[in-house]
């Protein structure tokens, strides 16, 4: 072999190279448009991810993208348009996502306190959460994860899952919460009072947290 050919080894890294730059070139990241209430897909249910694949990836990359453009805790694959169950997360420096989450509840401990959506820009209500939550689901790999929360981040746990059911935190509201909503919601600039949205009854009756959770 002549000094001037390439060793095996660096044919190996030269490959390597290629492939990250190729990878790369297709994981491109953009800041898409987030879907506003009454859209449709924010009420719709949606699906179980069933490929973890570059398309996934792609979508994982945009909503963390989107969601830290936006200055979000939390954001939904339905906020974007996409009925898959997926959302990422940034609370306190925690940067992540999960996909096909399962909630479960250590303890009966709630919290009380303001919350707000992307998707429902301006708005804010306090909202009765659990304080405590434990998430379990995979990421885009499809590797097993879990992900413990307290406080905010269960709080945007529960948001985001919730957005994978079609739910919206204006359904967790009383009476007066949703009231107060709604007249937020008419005097915010992106309403269209020709296709003015509703709230759906509260699952309070099925408990506070509702869903049978």
């Amino acid at each position: 072999m002549s000094p001037s050919s390439p060793s095996v080894a660096s044919t190996r890294r030269l490959r390597r190279l290629v492939g990250v730059v190729v990878e790369k070139e297709y994981h491109r990241v953009t800041v898409q448009p987030i879907r506003l209430f009454g859209d449709p897909v924010l009420r719709t249910a949606a699906e179980t991810v069933a490929d973890f694949d570059k398309e996934l990836r792609q979508l994982v990359a945009d909503l963390v993208e989107t969601m830290q453009d936006e200055g979000g805790a939390g954001l939904a694959a339905p906020q974007l348009g996409v009925g898959l169950r997926v959302f990422a997360f940034d609370v306190d420096d925690v940067v992540g996502h999960i996909v096909n989450p399962v909630l479960s509840f250590p303890d009966e401990e709630e919290q009380d306190g303001p919350e707000g959506c992307l998707s429902i820009p301006g708005v804010y209500v306090d909202t009765k959460r659990r304080q405590n939550v434990v998430a379990a689901g995979f990421n885009e790999h499809g590797d097993p994860i879990q992900l413990i929360g307290t406080g905010l981040m269960a709080r945007c746990v529960e948001h985001e899952t919730d957005h994978l059911d079609g739910v919206l935190f204006l359904d967790r509201l009383d009476s007066a919460g949703r009231k107060d909503a709604m007249k937020q919601i008419r005097a915010s600039e992106w309403y269209d009072a020709a296709k003015p949205p509703t709230v759906k009854e509260s699952p309070h009756s099925r408990g506070i947290f509702g869903l049978g959770r």
